[in-house]
C-alpha cells in the first residue's frame, strides 16, 4: 500500500502519485488521480484537505492541485472551505445502489452486444489496460487499479459508438465510492476482482455473448459489496 500523509485535519491521507511532465498536463493528471482517490475511498468523506498538502504528494505546486480540486467541486465531488481547502462530499447508501442500478442498465446489454459488433483489434487494444489493472492489484495500489479499471471500462464502452453513453457511465464512475477495495487488498482478493477483465475480454473475443453477461453481472454486482463492506461506520 501507498505510504500515508497527514491532511489539514491531522489524519491519514494516502501518499498520491509524484507527476512529472509539461506544467499544462499536470492540472488533467491531478484531477484523475484525485478523483480516483475519491473512488477508491482513500479521500475520505467529510476530510477537509488542503491544495499545498495535496500538491506536496504529487510534487507539484498548489495551483494545478487547487485548480484540479475546483474541477472537482464542480462536478460534485468535493466542497470549497475557505482559507482551508476542500471537504470530499459523503454519498448515501441509496445514491450509491441508485449509480450501481443505473450502470447496470447500460453497461451490461451494451458490452454484450459488443461480443457481436466489436472488432477483434479494438479488443485486444484494450488488454494492456486489463494487465495494469491486475498489476496495481498485485502491488495493493488501489489509485492504480481505479484509474485503469476507468480506462478500461470506458474504453471498451466507447466501442460501442455512443459519446454520450461514455459521458453518462464515466459521470456515475467518479460519484461512486468503493470503500471495500482496502478490505480486498488486505484479505488478498483484489486479485481476483482485476482478473475478471482479463476474463471479460477473453469472452468478448470468443465472441460468446452468454459467458460476457454472466462476467459483467457478476463485476458489477462487486461494485454494491465493495463500497458496503468497507463504508465507513460500517467497520470495515
Amino acid at each position: 500500500m501507498r505510504d500515508m500523509a497527514q491532511n489539514t485535519r491531522g489524519t491519514e491521507m494516502p501518499a498520491l502519485p509524484r507527476l512529472g511532465g509539461r506544467r499544462s498536463s499536470y492540472r488533467e493528471r491531478v484531477a484523475d488521480a484525485l478523483r480516483a482517490a475519491l473512488i477508491a475511498g482513500e479521500l475520505r468523506p467529510g476530510e477537509v484537505y488542503s491544495a499545498p498538502s495535496l500538491a506536496a504528494r504529487f510534487g507539484v505546486s498548489a495551483t494545478p492541485v487547487r485548480e484540479a480540486m475546483l474541477d472537482l467541486a464542480k462536478e460534485g465531488l468535493v466542497d470549497t472551505v475557505p482559507n482551508k481547502g476542500f471537504r470530499v462530499t459523503a454519498v448515501s447508501d441509496q445514491q450509491l445502489d441508485e449509480y450501481t442500478h443505473i450502470r447496470a442498465l447500460i453497461e451490461i446489454p451494451t458490452v454484450v452486444e459488443l461480443a457481436r459488433t466489436a472488432d477483434r483489434v479494438s479488443l485486444e487494444a484494450l488488454r494492456p489496460a486489463a494487465r495494469e489493472i491486475v498489476t496495481a492489484a498485485v502491488a495493493g495500489d488501489l489509485i492504480a487499479y481505479v484509474e485503469a479499471d476507468t480506462r478500461f471500462h470506458l474504453g471498451l464502452l466507447a466501442l460501442a459508438g455512443n459519446a454520450h453513453l461514455v459521458e453518462v457511465v464515466a459521470d456515475l464512475r467518479g460519484r461512486s465510492r468503493l470503500y471495500g477495495l482496502t478490505a480486498l487488498v488486505e484479505a488478498g482478493r483484489l486479485l481476483a476482482s482485476a482478473e475478471e477483465h482479463l476474463e471479460l475480454l477473453d469472452a468478448l473475443l470468443e465472441r460468446d455473448g452468454k459467458a460476457v453477461h454472466a462476467i459483467m453481472t457478476r463485476h458489477l454486482g462487486h461494485v454494491r459489496s465493495l463500497w458496503a463492506s468497507g463504508e465507513p461506520g460500517h467497520g470495515a
